[in-house]
């Protein structure tokens, strides 16, 4: 079914006929969401996914189930998630593979889930999709992870049912998708008590569960099912969402690999260059005209200009992320009419009301908090012909430097490179510090904002784009060629985990979010410890996962 999969390589492209650990029960506007994980179904050999256990494939396939759910079932208002086995919920990210995956593998393992989970805690508020998680049996590390990030998390009670994060006493390592600061910036859980909670292994059950915050309702086993289902329609009743009748189906991505690693789709091109370590990713401007409205919008499905863009960018920046890890650097550069671009913005803002129109709004704000959280080096050049805009020139303001074309080029018959703003420079795709990018970008001068927001919809070439700071250099004919190679030159000498480090901090400048904390402070703490003896030594915790020894500590503090 898939187009060119090649061998050897971990391919984000999925769908329901693919499934192997997940499956849905549609039912009006509830959806129940069942957790059964294949044993035997593990991305590599080495392990088995015992006790709903998870490694990355289940979460590629999780993803896909939140985003069909989106595009291909909007008439949903409650999903319920829940284990399709007895006895246990999820007993989290599966300890044999954390223990055998090479760093930059549980690394990146660590930031898609936190994405998943970032997305369908998200549904309620951006798609009017309400998550509960169901949790009867032991509920584990990434296995509370998932009920963390659910909008309602009901609890049975028996007495084999609990939730925990035993990470720390178990495996001297973190919950790896944002279960300590959920547990203090969602949950309200008391400092002291969260401390408890995150040192013991057996974890907290029944009405503890609720006193301590960690759970919202506690049910009587004998009750569950029917009060689950009660909560369900309960909510579903109280949504203010006006659901379509149907969606739309999200067909599968045509994708070429090449030989060299270049990647093709219908808008996103992908050239790789392996000794440079870099690949430039161009984006190509709408091939035809805007719809006229929303119904015409609805009747492209899939096929329309912005969806299709997300979508394979999107697969774009995750192939590169688990695939081409020796890649340091991505360079964006876009070429088309940039009129045509601000056309096909323009439908969905004037149909924002519009279920489909809305949700590739939403869409497109994950693609670029993707790209944020992406640790490569980033930038983009403008180059003539280029038709960064609107939506499109958000990238611009993604990247860790922007480099414009000034003038005429000798030899180029491409229009001059310019770039356009418009609303969606302003609010509509904010970072996870909740600022705009250009909000992020001129923190300590915030009437640099309001300049550039009186430029909307004007034409701005490079000397207007410089002077405003859309832009990190402009250069002309003479200079453009040297400048470019000397800084990618420049970048491919330095330390891969020093630009990482200073990368991700100069990134979210600003106020701290959950969001923020989760990527940035969370995420940095467990890469660290993911590197250290005590928990992945010969003689570590994850090692001795399951031999009934202990961790052997080196008890240091540092």
């Amino acid at each position: 079914m898939w187009e060119n999969v090649v061998p050897d390589i971990i391919d984000f492209r999925t769908d329901p006929s693919h499934y192997r650990h997940w499956r849905v029960e549609y039912d009006g506007d509830i959806a129940n969401l069942y957790m059964d994980v294949d044993e035997d179904g593990g991305l590599f050999d080495g392990y088995q996914l015992k006790l709903n256990s998870y490694d990355l494939g289940v979460d590629i396939e999780l993803a896909d189930v939140v985003q069909r759910m989106r595009f291909e079932h909007p008439e949903v208002k409650v999903v319920v998630m829940q284990s399709g086995k007895d006895n246990v919920f999820c007993a989290g990210a599966n300890i044999r593979m954390l223990g055998g995956a090479a760093h930059a593998h549980k690394v990146n393992f660590c930031k898609f889930t936190n994405e998943t989970r970032n997305t369908f805690e998200a549904a309620e508020a951006d798609s009017g999709q309400k998550y509960i998680a169901a949790v009867k049996g032991a509920c584990a590390g990434g296995g509370y992870e998932l009920a963390l990030a659910c909008n309602h998390i009901m609890l049975t009670d028996d007495s084999s049912s609990s939730v925990a994060l035993p990470e720390v006493p178990l495996l001297a390592v973190l919950p790896g998708t944002g279960g300590l600061t959920r547990v203090t910036d969602k949950r309200k859980v008391r400092r002291d008590l969260a401390d408890v909670f995150c040192s013991i292994e057996e974890g907290v059950k029944g009405k503890r569960a609720t006193e301590w915050r960690l759970v919202d309702e506690v049910v009587p086993n004998s009750k569950f099912a029917d009060a689950v289902q009660a909560r369900a329609k309960e909510f579903a009743a109280a949504s203010p969402k006006n659901a379509p009748e149907k969606g739309i189906a999200l067909d599968p991505l045509n994708r070429t690999i090449a030989e060299d690693g270049s990647v093709t789709y219908s808008l996103v091109e992908v050239a790789v260059e392996r000794d440079g370590r870099r690949a430039t990713i161009t984006l190509h401007g709408p091939d035809g005209d805007a719809p006229a409205d929303a119904a015409a919008l609805t009747a492209l499905g899939d096929r329309s200009y912005f969806l299709r863009l997300a979508r394979e960018l999107d697969d774009a920046i995750l192939h590169l992320r688990l695939n081409e890890m020796e890649l340091g650097l991505l360079a964006f550069r876009s070429q088309g009419d940039a009129a045509k671009v601000l056309a096909e913005e323009k439908l969905l803002f004037d149909n924002a009301d519009h279920w489909l129109a809305n949700e590739i709004l939403q869409y497109w704000k994950r693609v670029m908090k993707r790209i944020d959280v992406t640790s490569r080096s980033l930038v983009a050049f403008v180059e003539n012909g280029s038709c960064f805009a609107g939506m499109l020139a958000e990238v611009l303001f993604a990247v860790d430097r922007t480099y414009m074309m000034e003038g005429d080029f000798e030899g180029d018959n491409r229009p001059v490179a310019s770039i356009t703003l418009s609303q969606a420079n302003f609010g509509p795709f904010p970072m996870a510090n909740d600022l705009t990018r250009l909000e992020t970008r001129f923190l300590g001068e915030p009437e640099r904002v309001e300049a550039a927001k009186e430029q909307i919809g004007e034409t701005l070439e490079a000397f207007d784009a410089n002077e405003l700071g859309l832009v990190t250099y402009a250069f002309d004919d003479v200079d453009w060629e040297d400048e470019v190679r000397i800084f990618l030159e420049e970048r491919a000498s330095f330390s891969p985990d020093a630009l990482t480090g200073m990368e991700a901090n100069l990134r979210f400048a600003g106020p701290e979010t959950m969001e923020t904390r989760i990527f940035g402070r969370l995420t940095a703490w467990q890469n660290w410890i993911f590197q250290r003896p005590n928990a992945v030594g010969e003689d570590g915790a994850l090692q001795r996962y399951g031999t009934g020894v202990r961790g052997q500590y080196n008890m240091q503090r540092v």
